[in-house]
């Protein structure tokens, strides 16, 4: 499967090329035939030649191979020294650097992985194996490699504190500079909470990020980049599981209308939601097969079948949570639900790797990789719906 992965991953090299915006003739950004405003609005990309529409999708099915799933290893300096610095280990680039790559060089690692999403600081880091930067190393095994532009949060006044992600403005030439360094994706985040005493998400808060989150997409899309769209509602609060359900189709469907409104090509898309869960508070049970069927109701109501596939982030859950309740979602697809449903997951991959080096000179990287790949094949079969978890994983326990 890996050199399958491989080889299908080669061309792309060469196609990314032509897709630069400077080789684009103004005659086919608007054409009569195909208008882009009024009537026109949702035209799925009209502004992309055929060859470009068939690189994103490519790009976006290779994500999407069935049984892989993710590497979210896309957290700041900041973020990452918090989690160095719990378990002792000193925040320096070279940390970062040989950290990451076990992340990406642990033998066998692309049997599990389609794609890796980076840190921009990660693009320009070299494998001290090959001398080779990241992505080519990454693209050389057949997985993707991506990036998360930086990006700033901020609330917005008189929301209670509900936020929405800046960075839009500067978008454009950062996404050409992490093109040109290997990238063929890119992932925006807006993280978003309920709080029922407070009526948050209201609908300006949804709004406001799902249309910020289209438009991202539409300018990955116009740079060659395929977008990864990530809204992610966090497990705070103590709503019930039917109350996450409502929000969450609320929050999807205002994001794909928002995506087709802007003319978004969805084939060339992938989506990165939260698993659908009570919040950490509830003190209602639910067993993971009634968490399972929620997460699918969410998906029959809006998710379009255009887009190939859905990685679901870890978003606080421990890795036997989250591949349990990924397997039982994957269990209980039938023919309404096409979609290759995985993983994008850093912490509950990453947070197991650092405790091995709690107490411990410097980072364990010989365990760490070993216990990556086990993360990782646990991950791969909840992807598959083949992983057996063990009794109460998965459930949503009274706390």
């Amino acid at each position: 499967m890996a050199t399958l992965a491989i080889q299908a991953h080669r061309p792309l090299r060469s196609t990314s090329k032509n897709v630069r915006p400077s080789k684009r003739t103004s005659t086919r950004v608007r054409s009569a035939k195909s208008p882009t405003t009024g009537l026109g609005s949702c035209h799925g990309g009209a502004f992309l030649s055929d060859a470009e529409k068939a690189y994103l999708e490519k790009v976006a099915s290779m994500i999407g191979t069935p049984g892989k799933g993710i590497t979210a290893c896309d957290e700041g300096p900041g973020t990452i020294g918090d989690r160095f610095a719990a378990v002792g280990i000193e925040n320096t680039e070279e940390n970062r650097r040989s950290y990451r790559q076990i992340l990406f060089e642990s033998p066998g690692c692309e049997q599990y992985l389609s794609a890796a999403i980076l840190d921009p600081e990660t693009l320009y880091q070299k494998s001290t194996n090959s001398g080779d930067l990241f992505p080519k190393v990454l693209s050389d095994r057949g997985i993707v490699p991506g990036v998360k532009p930086h990006l700033k949060v901020y609330a917005l006044p008189g929301q209670d504190g509900a936020t929405v992600m800046q960075g839009l403005d500067s978008l454009a030439p950062r996404l050409a500079e992490y093109k040109a360094a290997g990238c063929e994706f890119a992932k925006w985040r807006s993280p978003l909470e309920i709080d029922v005493s407070a009526g948050q998400p209201s609908d300006l808060i949804i709004q406001a990020n799902m249309r910020d989150l289209a438009r991202y997409a539409l300018i990955c899309q116009a740079e060659g980049l395929v977008p990864i769209v990530e809204p992610d509602i966090s497990l705070k609060g103590d709503h019930d599981l039917e109350t996450a359900v409502r929000v969450n189709v609320k929050v999807q469907s205002e994001l794909f209308k928002a995506m087709l409104d802007h003319g978004v090509y969805m084939e060339g898309a992938v989506l990165k939601s939260n698993i659908v869960n009570p919040g950490k508070a509830c003190k209602t049970k639910y067993t993971v097969d009634e968490i399972a069927v929620a997460n699918l109701a969410v998906f029959r109501r809006c998710f379009p079948t255009a887009i190939v596939t859905a990685n679901f982030l870890s978003g606080g859950q421990s890795l036997e949570d989250a591949s349990a309740r990924l397997n039982a979602i994957n269990k209980h697809k039938t023919a309404k639900d096409p979609w290759n449903l995985s993983f994008s997951w850093s912490a509950a991959l990453q947070m197991p790797l650092f405790q091995l080096c709690k107490g411990k000179d410097g980072l364990q990287l010989e365990a760490m990789s070993e216990l990556y790949l086990k993360e990782l094949a646990i991950a791969s079969a909840a992807a598959r719906g083949e992983h057996v978890p063990g009794a109460g994983e998965g459930d949503h326990a009274i706390a």
